[in-house]
């Protein structure tokens, strides 16, 4: 009993894996995107409803449109924007997927802020897009 046990464990761990790769894969895809001044890759990663917000100064939330910042990374130059970052934590059920994602954010090599990216995406015809994010940023505390 305790070998079949063992198994069912040990494949629903794989299949977890296996799907928490696919759900980070838009983020992966983004941050690159950001990286490689590569405003369709942007827009690629999100669905068409998404919700971009920021927390800004004084705390205030700011909304921002996914085609304003794609316009924004597509402006850059290859390399200005950096994003390094960590994948903390992915929940999921179904077609809905959380990720918390602290960062370290460069710009043109040098450091501009840090915080934590959380993500809600959803799974839709089949493929993973980022639904909603909120970050937070600040200069110092940074989680690594």
């Amino acid at each position: 009993m305790k070998k079949i046990f063992f198994l069912l464990i040990s494949s629903f761990s794989f299949a977890q894996n296996t799907s928490e790769k696919e759900i980070i894969k838009p983020i992966e895809n983004l941050f690159n995107a950001m990286k490689f001044a590569d405003s369709l890759g942007v827009k690629n990663a999100f669905s068409n409803s998404a919700i971009m917000q920021t927390f800004g100064k004084n705390q205030e939330i700011r909304t921002d449109k996914v085609e304003d910042f794609a316009k924004q990374v597509g402006s850059s130059k290859v390399g200005d924007l950096d994003e390094r970052f960590t994948i903390s934590k992915v929940l999921v059920d179904g077609n809905m997927a959380s990720v918390w994602v602290p960062y370290q954010f460069y710009y043109k090599g040098n450091f501009s802020h840090c915080g934590v990216n959380s993500f809600q995406l959803a799974k839709l015809n089949n493929e993973w897009k980022i639904q909603y994010i909120i970050d937070a940023r600040r200069k110092d505390n940074c989680i690594k």
